[in-house]
């Protein structure tokens, strides 16, 4: 392990992080592999306590660290990538990359339309959506938790039963003939609350990722819109930028 450089001008927590990753990118460090204890790190590197758990606590936020009380703190496995680069859900993505990938429906409910629903939707007063609320796992680990909303008359006969354990997308294609053609999408840190966090087996007020989505069928046709939470511990996202 290197030591940290007492007469760089980049901060000593810092420097002790990029030393840890560093073990970990070189394989040194394995996932859930316990880091060396902190009493270690600090006669090994001549730093306070605070030093190094100004370094770890940095660690665990972005996600590169775990810790468990009593036992220490563990190197966290590494995160899948979800692409944003194409008109792929969940299941698409991650079956192109070998991953299992199970759901678990929530609900499924027919509801009136709220405003905004009616104006995302273009829907007139008195229609209907399909508000579904899956828990994705990927390898059987908890990953997404998802709500969608769906205009009843797209696909009427749809129910509960031909959801499970099914890629909502290709169902909606075969089954109903809808044809994704565009979607807009925004990623932003929220807070995971009690419910969220409790189904994503993660603690509660941790960091998690906000997706929203609007899809849209030929013809500028709105199909559906999807808010999502994703564990930021166990994520991480792949945008292609072409010119």
């Amino acid at each position: 392990m290197k030591k940290v450089d007492k007469n760089s001008p980049i901060p000593l927590y810092y420097q002790l992080k990029d030393i840890i990753v560093e073990l970990i990118e070189n394989e040194e460090l394995q996932p859930n592999d316990p880091i060396p204890p902190e009493r270690e790190l600090c006669e090994y590197h001549a730093v306070s306590r605070m030093t190094v758990n100004k370094a770890i606590i940095s660690l665990v936020n972005q996600g590169v660290l775990y810790r468990e009380q009593g036992k220490g703190t563990f190197v966290a496995a590494h995160k899948e990538k979800y692409t944003l680069s194409g008109l792929f859900g969940l299941t698409e993505d991650m079956q192109r990359r070998g991953l299992t990938v199970r759901t678990k429906l929530i609900s499924f409910e027919k509801k009136d339309v709220t405003k905004k629903l009616q104006n995302n939707l273009k829907l007139t007063e008195g229609q209907s959506v399909f508000e579904i609320t899956r828990l994705r796992y990927v390898q059987e680990d908890p990953y997404a938790l998802e709500t969608a909303y769906i205009p009843v008359y797209l696909c009427e006969s749809l129910t509960a039963g031909m959801l499970e354990n099914h890629s909502l997308y290709d169902l909606l294609a075969g089954s109903y003939g809808l044809q994704i053609e565009h979607a807009y999408q925004t990623i932003e840190p929220v807070l995971a609350n009690e419910y969220e966090s409790n189904l994503l087996e993660m603690k509660k007020n941790k960091l998690a990722f906000l997706l929203s989505r609007r899809t849209y069928l030929k013809g500028n046709i709105p199909m559906e819109v999807t808010k999502a939470i994703y564990r930021s511990d166990r994520y991480k996202f792949e945008i292609t930028l072409n010119r």
